[in-house]
């Protein structure tokens, strides 16, 4: 389903601001093979991160990581989907968004592999970041490939990315402790293996690579300048915060929500059980939320629903947490899915495949560095009180200025027309 037409009067900015036409590829890649290549693709974006939590202890005992550098570690991902997903525009611009998600795919592969083998903390450190950059730049590309490739069927296609996303980061966390079980109880072994769905993507994206014959950003008839100044863009901001603020509760969320429940009462295995509810939740409303807020101008009614659950989950936790615990997690679970709406806002805020790069980039970018002290803060503020009420407080005060940003995001806008847009003449 295409996405509705944007009605907004584009202001005069001398260029006449245009929407970029479908890819025409010159191969004989089938487009289901293509979408399938996406699926597996995001289905690795996760695991890399997810399936280390619950072997961290083991992880630490063996390597001699100290509770620094385990925190360093939490903070590794976040650090690197920025840094690394600023540079993902200018790469694709060289050689093309497929060959840098190949590439990514590679990293990915590589780095869960090897840092199964490592000897030190450093190693392994330097090895998960390996394979975190090639999530990083993955993360910012994809959906300007799906702008490029499938511009009909962005709602769709981002659906079926964020919905295989949800499922790979639900896999990594439920299954990793028993698979490692079930092969030997070895740490290195139930890390490594995961290796192997990274070399499947590999395998179906380099003849992606090979068939599509991209040469750098332009080959699929952008028509966004090189280098948007994408900083005078309103509309960028907003979504760079509002992605901020998203991912900071989806972080502590993941973070410390088994802890909440057990500190009520509740045991570790249904904890366990409620923190993959909250996971799970995400992956048929991942794939329904984007069709369904592609078809709308603008998507402020789902920003403000998202934002409602999220409230009411954040109050349910703080005042009777045992009292109804699979409600306070479905409720927390679905205004996580606050990720994949702004994935689509995302691919329909920009007019071209490279206004969506810069666009992605740039949110994501600055959106993860809003994120790296949420996690932080409300894990000293338990500290300090003892108790979650104050912690769970500022999580729901923080959905406010979270709705107030989605709901600048969501209106039909583009990002070229206010970044393009001529400066005021100065007064005498």
């Amino acid at each position: 389903m295409p996405p509705a037409a944007d009605t907004t009067t584009a202001p005069h900015t001398g260029v006449r601001p245009q929407t970029e036409r479908p890819a025409r590829s010159r191969s004989t890649y089938p487009g289901w093979l293509f979408a399938v290549a996406i699926a597996v693709a995001a289905f690795n974006l996760r695991p890399v991160v997810t399936s280390l939590g619950p072997l961290l202890k083991q992880v630490q005992a063996d390597l001699g990581m100290n509770a620094t550098l385990a925190g360093l570690l939490a903070a590794v991902p976040s650090l690197c989907f920025a840094l690394f997903g600023f540079a993902a525009p200018g790469m694709a611009r060289r050689i093309g968004p497929i060959a840098v998600i190949t590439a990514g795919m590679g990293a990915i592969t590589a780095g869960v592999l090897a840092r199964s083998f490592a000897g030190g903390t450093a190693v392994f450190l330097l090895l998960t970041a390996l394979a975190l950059a090639g999530v990083a730049v993955s993360n910012v590309l994809i959906p300007v490939v799906i702008k490029r490739y499938f511009p009909e069927r962005v709602g769709p296609m981002i659906g079926l990315y964020s919905m295989a996303l949800s499922a790979g980061t639900s896999l990594a966390a439920a299954v990793t402790v028993p698979l490692t079980g079930a092969l030997g109880g070895d740490w290195r072994v139930g890390l490594g293996v995961w290796a192997a769905l990274g070399a499947l993507a590999l395998l179906l994206w380099l003849p992606a690579m090979a068939a599509k014959r991209e040469r750098g950003d332009r080959a699929g008839g952008a028509a966004a300048p090189d280098k948007l100044p994408i900083t005078r863009s309103r509309t960028a901001w907003a979504m760079a915060c509002f992605f901020g603020l998203q991912a900071t509760g989806a972080y502590v969320v993941m973070g410390f929500l088994p802890k909440i429940f057990q500190d009520a009462g509740v045991s570790e295995g249904a904890s366990g059980v409620l923190l993959a509810l909250t996971m799970v939740i995400g992956v048929p409303v991942s794939f329904v939320l984007p069709n369904l807020a592609a078809r709308r101008g603008d998507q402020r009614l789902f920003v403000v629903v998202l934002a409602s659950c999220g409230i009411a989950g954040y109050a349910g936790l703080a005042l009777a947490p045992a009292g109804a615990p699979w409600v306070w997690a479905t409720l927390v679970g679905l205004s996580n899915c606050a990720f994949p709406l702004v994935l689509t806002m995302i691919g329909l805020r920009a007019r071209t495949a490279g206004g969506v790069a810069q666009l992605s980039a740039f949110a994501q970018g600055v959106g993860y560095l809003i994120s790296i002290p949420g996690p932080i803060l409300i894990g000293r503020l338990y500290q300090v009180t003892g108790d979650w009420y104050l912690p769970l407080g500022l999580l729901a005060v923080l959905l406010v200025p979270q709705m107030l940003f989605g709901l600048r995001a969501a209106r039909a806008r583009h990002i070229e027309d206010e970044a393009l847009r001529p400066a005021a003449p100065a007064r005498a």
